[in-house]
């Protein structure tokens, strides 16, 4: 596995690259990890303590976690401690999908969303980020986004071979925006 470790406002040490390289040694016992896992860890100081944030790729789902605590050994510990509970639920959600099918309950949750209007002149663009819209199916695209943690995530459906956002509702519930091209 390749470990690429940046720090901000700090400067990585050999003991926290040491330290970083032996906490993900945890890995090995969940996976067998080959050169195509990466893992990126970022190391942030501020006034209150270090935030660690780690993401990691493999061919079979990313993984994230981030902490932050007045001690970096400690954010650390406390970083693999979460990415081990994703694997876990992770393992029993795939356990889970194996013995529903989750998509005939998505279609069915499909509401119309609508977004409030905000003033042109508050919100302004800040941060652009370019995603690579991989093909896979609904379900894979629901649990990528429950690992990453996020509420929403973009991704091309394998069977229609379109663009579509798979969403975490307020209600708990999930939601799919799919792309429907127009007419010319």
């Amino acid at each position: 596995m390749l470990i690429n470790i940046h720090g901000k406002n700090v400067e990585i040490t050999d003991a926290m690259h040491a330290a970083v390289e032996d906490k993900l040694e945890f890995l090995h016992k969940y996976f067998e990890i080959d050169d195509s896992w990466r893992a990126n860890v970022v190391v942030n100081t501020y006034p209150a303590g270090a935030k660690v944030e780690v993401t990691i790729t493999s061919k079979f789902s990313p993984l994230r976690a981030e902490v932050m605590n007045e001690d970096f050994y400690a954010a650390l510990d406390k970083v693999v401690h979460k990415l081990e509970d994703q694997i876990r639920r992770h393992k029993t959600r795939l356990s889970k999908r194996n013995r529903e099918g989750l998509s005939q309950a998505f279609v069915s949750m499909i509401d119309d969303y609508e977004a409030k209007p905000e003033a042109a002149d508050e919100a302004q663009l800040v941060r652009t980020k370019t995603v690579v819209a991989e093909s896979m199916n609904l379900n894979d695209a629901v649990l990528d986004m429950e690992m990453l943690g996020h509420t929403f995530f973009i991704y091309t459906d394998d069977e229609t071979n379109e663009i579509a956002v798979v969403y975490k509702r307020l209600d708990g519930d999930y939601g799919l925006l799919e792309v429907e091209r127009e007419n010319d």
